[in-house]
């Protein structure tokens, strides 16, 4: 039987750096295939709309995300996605078929279309984050408050190195 989770005390000794770097790999593996298998996603959406499909969600994430920075187009939604223009086009079809987004003509160009999310839109990423919130939870809730803030902040900060290096060489693979 496949070993769930496991919990390996903090290497000591003079192998600690490469230990505790090999730990992170085979945690990230591990991580890979629970990311890879959309767990998260498949909870949620078997939790509040069992009639989605995972690209529903990214696109709902995807436009809550770019939001803030201002008009949200499809073109920002296929970047965010990391997809064609053309499969975002489509996924926002029948997103706006649904009801839970909305095309618009932008504000600051009216020939230009925006993609805006609906309250459905909203009340379906609120509910995911609720999932997601109560997964979380469920794994820290023997965690030490201490502990969740390093997490916290350490985790973050290792995803945006993360985030930094794929742009990186997303960069240097144009250029």
């Amino acid at each position: 039987m496949e070993k769930t989770h496991s919990h390996v005390e903090p290497a000591t000794g003079p192998d600690d750096r490469e230990a505790q770097r090999a730990l992170i790999g085979r945690s990230m593996g591990r991580w890979r295939i629970l990311i890879g298998r959309r767990v998260m996603a498949r909870m949620a959406i078997s939790n509040i709309a069992p009639d989605l499909e995972i690209t529903h969600l990214d696109v709902l994430d995807a436009v809550r995300r770019a939001a803030p920075d201002g008009e949200v187009t499809v073109g920002t939604i296929a970047e965010l996605m990391r997809v064609d223009p053309s499969r975002a086009s489509r996924i926002v079809s029948d997103m706006v078929a649904r009801g839970a987004l909305r095309r618009e003509a932008s504000q600051a160009d009216a020939r230009r279309i925006v993609v805006v999310m609906t309250d459905l839109g909203q009340k379906l990423v609120a509910e995911v984050q609720a999932v997601k919130r109560g997964v979380i939870e469920a794994i820290l809730s023997d965690w030490p408050e201490e502990d969740v803030a390093d997490f916290a902040r350490l985790f973050d900060r290792f995803v945006g190195g993360f985030e930094q290096i794929y742009a990186t060489r997303q960069n240097e693979d144009r250029g």
